[in-house]
């Protein structure tokens, strides 16, 4: 059936179609389906790249003359978590009343504003730390749209693709972690075409342009926004901020936050400290100091986002044939030990237990992008279809909490405690998949 057919004659909206039912094949245009996820799901690869934008950029900013305590630089990586999940219980609520269309293309015309933000202050050492603040702030826009995002995409899918549709969005899009903290340490070592006019900034390893990973992204934005006005539709799922609340009288709201917590919250808050971590824990700022042959954490940050981006998009057909709630329930005690196997070496008396750490962490991240891809299927497979939309939005939301509040303890703990108190929270969750969901005549199997 043919978008083009569907679409509203009333005064609603020219870009609205009529009729939609995922449910019911003769009123599901799948085409519509796939190219709003191809569209949406490039736009949240950019919105992931300006969320974890500060990680990639405040590794450097000692090197190119700010004097930046390492509490500074923990406080600077931890605030885009905390107002991306901020951002994220208002864009929860956003598919039902503005349509996807809309909230598809002004978000991606928002994650403009940090993105030049950065490009400027980071050219001038003497920027305050209060403007890196505010900037660091502004970059949450990229992770709280994900909670709009997600909900809008499930509304396109019947329940059968839900996983896989759900985690290919999620999971691409998590990529943009990745993208940032690749591309941008590239980016920053050459001249980009047409801004060469700026001086590099001078280090003692060469010079560096650390403002090129700020503006490389901004003319892709600007697709993305246009993209999005031209082809992308809504469906007629409406609802107000009043009858969306109704997911909290639901126990399994709460339940699946503790469990997406457990995966995407420790997730996405490991990956925004990670190169930090390994710098202040074996790299130039410990006790290591001068051994050059050391890694530094700018070297091996990607690679979290990366594995559990891809496994995120791998384990989808898998939960849409086994459920969910056995994958999460698998996460949940990979989770547990990793964190456990890696706290023990967070007091390193070698460099030689570099190597320990480092896969310790790489198992981490693979067994929570397992857990994330299983949590997704869950909620459209225990819930309404409204409902599922409203908790995918929440849960998601309130998991984005993980790299503020990961950074926060890192800066007031020692790590081996975090990892510790990080670890017993996994296996309690773990508890709760088991018995709610994921065990033989489990009283919500999904």
């Amino acid at each position: 059936m043919s978008a083009t057919k569907n679409q509203a004659a009333t005064g609603a909206s020219r870009h609205t179609v009529t009729d939609w039912n995922p449910e019911d094949e003769s009123s599901w245009d799948a085409g519509l389906a796939w190219r709003t996820l191809a569209i949406s799901t490039y736009s949240m690869i950019l919105a992931f790249c300006v969320w974890f934008l500060v990680s990639t950029i405040a590794p450097r900013l000692n090197s190119i003359g700010f004097r930046l305590t390492t509490g500074q630089l923990y406080w600077l990586t931890a605030m885009p978590g905390l107002s991306g999940g901020i951002i994220r219980l208002i864009c929860m609520f956003l598919p039902p009343v503005i349509g996807t269309r809309r909230m598809v293309a002004w978000s991606s015309l928002l994650y403009v504003i940090p993105m030049l933000g950065w490009f400027f202050a980071v050219q001038n050492p003497g920027t305050g730390f209060g403007v890196l603040i505010a900037l660091a702030i502004a970059c949450g826009i990229g992770g709280g749209t994900f909670s709009g995002y997600m909900p809008s995409t499930g509304y396109f899918f019947p329940r059968r693709l839900s996983g896989t549709a759900l985690n290919i969005q999620a999971g691409v899009g998590n990529l943009g972690m990745s993208v940032i903290q690749i591309v941008g340490p590239i980016l920053m070592t050459f001249g980009l075409f047409g801004i060469t006019w700026i001086a590099p900034q001078r280090t003692d390893g060469g010079d560096l342009r650390v403002f090129n990973a700020a503006i490389f992204f901004v003319p892709w934005s600007v697709l993305a926004a246009v993209l999005s006005f031209v082809h992308l539709r809504d469906v007629p799922v409406k609802a107000n901020f009043r009858q969306q609340i109704d997911i909290f009288g639901n126990p399994n709201t709460w339940l699946m936050t503790l469990l997406y917590v457990m995966t995407f919250g420790l997730f996405s808050g490991f990956s925004a400290q990670f190169g930090l971590l390994i710098n202040n824990t074996y790299g130039a700022t410990s006790g290591f100091a001068g051994m050059a042959h050391l890694p530094a954490g700018a070297a091996y940050a990607f690679l979290g986002p990366l594995i559990a981006s891809a496994v995120r998009v791998a384990w989808g057909p898998l939960c849409d044939r086994f459920g969910g709630a056995v994958w999460t329930f698998v996460s949940g005690v990979g989770v547990a030990l990793t964190l456990a196997w890696a706290a023990l070496f967070l007091n390193p008396s070698d460099p030689g237990q570099f190597p320990g750490f480092l896969w310790a962490m790489l198992a981490f991240f693979f067994f929570s992008g397992i857990g994330n891809a299983g949590t997704f299927k869950q909620m459209p497979m225990i819930m309404p279809k409204r409902q599922a939309g409203g908790a995918i939005g929440f849960t998601a939301a309130i998991a984005s909490f993980g790299p503020f509040f990961v950074g926060v303890a890192l800066s007031g703990m020692p790590a081996s405690t975090w990892f510790w108190i990080c670890a017993v929270y996994a296996a309690v969750c773990a508890l709760i998949c088991w018995i709610q969901y994921a065990r033989p005549k489990a009283p919500f199997p999904g």
